[in-house]
């Protein structure tokens, strides 16, 4: 038996195969198994472009990855010690990121000549030496898969499609993890379809966790023990960056007494918001899929108008055929939160892989001066804080706020503590003055700005004396009126910059995760690095290395501190997924100089290049202080 103790390590278990093999289902699984079992761990599902890509290409793999343990995890892992192979181009584009010693399961019912001339293979690698430094367990698990449900009744096809739950059965095993809870789950999945598909996979899933524990094979398939984390008290479950993004809009307008419209178009992989949130009507949210994104830009402005919390969601291609309607939320003072869930480009780019590429344009991409408030989430379970910060934001302010996600984000999971709404301050906004007898003084009082936050007070439709004009021409200051005075428009320019500086005046000062308040190097990241960066400081910081860890929520405006709190380091170094954005606003905002540490592969920084970086940016005497 391996056992895997608190004391030891975390494992990390990737899963591959076709996109029709239920990967991706196998893996969310057992992420709500582990979950259940109290483990701590993180997930990253990584899929193709092709909605059905060629059986048994490598281009058409799909994997989902996990990493567990019985400590904090903070990323899915760099190296996975045990793969699950349903095909030869499964192994064949995951073998190099195996270690020595890793497990490997191989489903050989696969393994045919048909299937290596798909993957571009000229020699099964099980003959050919490739696999001598894995501990690698045959299985066939089509044919095992066939056998277990021939007594259902299904068809071959339906049949051989259980593979995933027979794989999933065996995983359990290995694990010690309960099946009620995954037929629990298969028993509402599979609701609606004939009954002997529920029955089948059921039987696959038993047949599985059978195969793994006989005797004959204990020896050969290890066993791994891993125990409860570490967390403080409370309720947890599983969640995804994209569900808890959703659940933070619907929590956002219960906070703020309004409705939400969230107006979107699909797009990956920001689809997926659209689709938790249509199934929260009860929570008060409505949805709406426009005919392309500017018309669903223009609709959440719309229904910010009329007095609800407009919305609007999509990824870079998306977003920037958004961005006039943007400049027009800004110009109208409306209230507006956009999501960005970024994604490889330019253009189409890489739909499904993620980078962080997206923050100039949210930053900087529109016409004219036209400024925003910007904020990333750092992980799934922040995207429900998150969510409510820019909510709160953008009412308080009247403005368009960006919400920055990404691909990694949105689909990974992680444990998630259910909040206390008790916690949370209600989000205000400006009340609607009184109606007056002079026009003029009315029209003033629509567009009298809150002194501190300069939000002006949210007028809508049917409110009683208050009709005021609206659009996108540039506004009198006092009035709203059209006006193109000069003098105006610079006042105008000047309260549309002062109102997302303004933003610095609400949020705290920047605090340092981990390490010395000052030092010889700082590790500063934003966005999704956050994972990594943690482990890999706490990895350096264990070897004696002087390091510390900031990480960024606000880009735009940057918090107050900051650059008095950079500039205690000799060197910052700033790792993210594009070609050095964020250090090119650190630059631009702060004027510091920073060491940039740029990946644009469409994977997440690993925690050994990371580890690598700081070590090179480091002199060499750099130790951890006795006094900390």
């Amino acid at each position: 038996m391996t056992k895997i103790t608190p004391e030891d390590r975390a494992v990390v278990v990737r899963f591959a195969g076709d996109s029709g093999d239920g990967v991706q289902l196998l893996g969310s699984q057992f992420a709500e198994s582990t979950a259940l079992a109290g483990a701590d761990f993180a997930t990253f599902p990584d899929f193709p472009a092709e909605i059905r890509a060629p059986v048994g290409t490598t281009f058409g793999v799909s994997a989902f990855q996990i990493n567990l343990g019985a400590r904090r995890i903070s990323t899915a892992g760099d190296r996975p010690d045990v793969l699950v192979a349903f095909n030869p181009a499964a192994l064949k584009v995951n073998l190099d990121a195996l270690p020595k010693g890793a497990l490997v399961i191989l489903n050989t019912g696969a393994f045919t000549a048909r299937n290596f001339a798909k993957a571009h293979i000229e020699k099964d690698p099980r003959e050919t030496g490739e696999l001598a430094d894995f501990q690698v367990i045959e299985i066939d698990i089509s044919a095992q898969t066939l056998e277990a449900v021939k007594p259902h009744g299904l068809s071959k096809s339906d049949a051989e499609q259980c593979k995933n739950f027979w794989a999933l059965g065996c995983v359990l095993w290995m694990f010690g993890r309960k099946r009620d809870p995954i037929k629990q789950w298969a028993t509402k999945k599979f609701a609606k379809k004939a009954p002997e598909v529920l029955t089948g996979n059921i039987a696959a899933l038993d047949a599985g966790h059978a195969y793994a524990e006989t005797a004959e094979l204990s020896a050969e398939i290890p066993q791994f023990v891993v125990g409860e984390a570490p967390m403080e008290a409370g309720e947890y479950r599983s969640i995804t960056g994209a569900e808890a993004l959703s659940l933070g809009l619907a929590a956002a307008g219960e906070l703020a007494g309004k409705e939400i419209m969230f107006c979107g178009y699909p797009i990956t992989p920001a689809s997926s918001i659209l689709h938790y949130l249509s199934r929260m009507g009860d929570l008060g949210v409505a949805t709406f899929q426009a005919e392309d994104e500017i018309a669903a830009c223009c609709a959440a402005i719309g229904a910010s108008f009329g007095g609800k919390i407009g919305v609007t969601s999509s990824s870079g291609p998306g977003i920037a055929l958004k961005t006039e309607a943007i400049g027009l939320g800004v110009q109208t003072e409306l209230p507006l939160v956009i999501v960005n869930s970024q994604r490889g480009g330019p253009s189409t780019g890489l739909p499904t892989k993620t980078e962080q590429s997206d923050l100039y344009q949210a930053v900087y991409g529109r016409n004219a001066d036209t400024p925003v408030p910007v904020l990333a989430t750092a992980g799934p379970g922040d995207c429900f804080d998150a969510a409510i910060e820019a909510t709160r934001v953008a009412l308080r302010h009247m403005t368009p706020v960006f919400l920055l996600t990404d691909g990694y984000i949105a689909n990974a999971a992680g444990p998630w503590e259910l909040p206390d709404m008790a916690d949370y301050e209600p989000i205000l906004h400006g009340a609607p003055p009184k109606p007056v007898e002079d026009p003029v003084e009315l029209k003033k009082a629509i567009w009298d700005r809150s002194g501190q936050s300069l939000g002006r007070p949210w007028v809508t439709p049917g409110m009683k004396g208050l009709a005021h004009r609206i659009g996108g021409l540039e506004k009198d200051m006092a009035t709203g009126d059209i006006s193109y005075d000069a003098d105006n428009h610079q006042k105008m320019s000047d309260m549309r910059a002062a109102k997302v500086a303004a933003v610095a005046d609400f949020i705290p000062d920047q605090h340092v995760e981990q390490g010395p308040l000052k030092g010889p190097l700082a590790v500063v990241g934003w966005g999704s690095t956050h994972g990594a960066i943690y482990r890999a400081v706490s990895v350096a910081r264990d070897e004696g290395k002087d390091v510390a860890q900031i990480h960024l929520r606000w880009l735009n405006p940057l918090p107050k501190n900051l650059g008095e709190l950079l500039a205690c380091y000799d060197r910052v170094l700033l790792p993210e997924m594009n070609m050095g954005q964020c250090a090119t606003l650190l630059r631009d905002k702060l004027g510091i100089e920073v060491v940039q540490l740029n990946k644009v592969s469409g994977q997440p920084f690993k925690i050994s290049e990371l580890v690598e970086a700081i070590g090179a940016n480091l002199p060499a005497k750099a130790k951890v202080k006795a006094a900390e």
